[in-house]
């Protein structure tokens, strides 16, 4: 079986930490970007909250499509060139967005999401395991919990970038194929530098993590078979499908959530959308401190638990109130995807790999539960809605007080 990098070289683990952090703060950037588009996509295509949904549809449905054969390439070319390629992907996908906004076509703004999305797909397959074994098993959740904070960062600057590029009142006495080309300067400069991301990461120098590459000798196809034999790895991807869902539905509705609820400026409901960001980071860095003396499963349950009840005081307040409690969730979401990650692939040795692509099959959550969040939202109303990512947190709890517990059924 392969193992570990061996503790001596445990020193040289900050600077590959630091660049695949970095790597997370990109993509927690361009997930929150995509789900402030949804807003700018209403305006342009004149969208209910339902078909403008179809962003986030076309974003997290590139992670069915390409969770397991991404898992495939790490194991065929490793990590590094995997965040490479993806990152080229990625580069590729924004670029899309010139041809796009020139046509002002609603379709081709979906392919060029779903070609963004893919790459981000590769590059979250293959940095979140990464940093989950780049050092000890028993730190993996405060380690990859410290990276998702980084992540956070750049998912709070999304909406504030979003706010000053894409947002802006102008844009309101514009036409349609006006406001439309006004996609292209970012995300041309997001190509850009997507691109030049490349090149350098392909320049460093990043460890080979050995412990993915092969399973026992002689295992044959059973081994192959044997990851979806892992309850808590196949239930963690449940649990990520039901978070990523919650929060990209939730963070996708803040905007026209706090419009709703009286706000008059379109800036000052992104600034909440950025304070939910900033709560998600702020959980994320104290929780991975935090992490030391409470295990990771238990603050799952407690997160779960405070998602809920801040739900429950959105759906029954109004105003300023409603929104804190929306505003807040973000504290309460900090810590559940690192964690759920690692959890789900604890103790899977040379599996790893294949066990980030089943984990990472369940963002397709961020598919499947924003639409049917607007849907309901258009045929109700938003704090209506709100039960679906209830449903979402107390599926957390679940996973957090029984669901992440090992328990590998033998095969023949």
């Amino acid at each position: 079986m392969a193992t570990r990098s061996n503790p001596a070289a445990a020193s040289s683990y900050t600077g590959p930490f630091i660049t695949v952090a970095i790597l997370f703060g990109i993509f927690g950037f361009l997930t929150s970007l995509n789900n402030v588009l949804v807003k700018k996509l209403e305006d342009i295509f004149q969208l209910s909250h339902g078909p403008a949904m179809l962003a986030t549809a076309a974003w997290f449905f590139a992670y069915l499509v390409f969770s397991v054969p991404a898992a495939k390439v790490i194991e065929a070319v490793g990590y590094k060139r995997t965040m490479v390629f993806s990152l080229f992907v990625m580069s590729g996908g924004a670029a899309l967005f010139l041809p796009a906004a020139s046509m002002v076509s609603f379709p081709m703004t979906l392919f060029a999401i779903f070609v963004l999305a893919s790459g981000v797909c590769g590059l979250q397959t293959s940095a979140n395991p990464y940093v989950s074994i780049l050092g000890p098993e028993h730190s993996a959740p405060a380690r990859l919990t410290l990276a998702q904070a980084v992540n956070s960062i750049g998912s709070l600057a999304a909406p504030w970038i979003a706010g000053i590029f894409i947002l802006s009142d102008p844009s309101r006495m514009l036409s349609s194929a006006a406001t439309a080309h006004m996609l292209q300067g970012p995300y041309i400069a997001i190509a850009i530098a997507l691109l030049l991301l490349g090149f350098v990461v392909m320049m460093l120098h990043l460890p080979a993590i050995s412990m993915t590459r092969e399973p026992v000798a002689g295992a044959g196809p059973v081994v192959e078979r044997n990851i979806w034999s892992h309850s808590h790895t196949v239930l963690g991807m449940v649990g990520i499908f039901f978070y990523v869902g919650l929060e990209i539905a939730l963070a996708s509705i803040t905007i026209q959530f706090c419009l709703a609820q009286g706000m008059t400026k379109v800036e000052t409901a992104g600034l909440m959308l950025s304070l939910f960001y900033l709560g998600m980071m702020i959980g994320r860095l104290v929780g991975s401190a935090i992490m030391v003396w409470i295990k990771a499963d238990k603050l799952l349950i407690l997160l779960g638990v405070c998602g809920v009840l801040l739900l429950c005081a959105a759906m029954s307040t109004h105003g300023t109130v409603a929104i804190a409690c929306l505003v807040l969730t973000g504290l309460a979401n900090s810590i559940m995807y690192p964690t759920i990650f690692a959890l789900g692939v604890a103790e899977l040795g040379p599996l790893t790999s294949k066990g980030s692509g089943v984990l990472t099959i369940g963002n397709v959550g961020g598919a499947v539960i924003p639409p049917l969040f607007g849907l309901l939202a258009d045929k109700t109303s938003i704090q209506y809605a709100f039960i679906i990512p209830i449903v979402g947190y107390l599926y957390v709890a679940y996973y957090g007080l029984w669901g992440h517990k090992p328990s590998r059924k033998e095969m023949a």
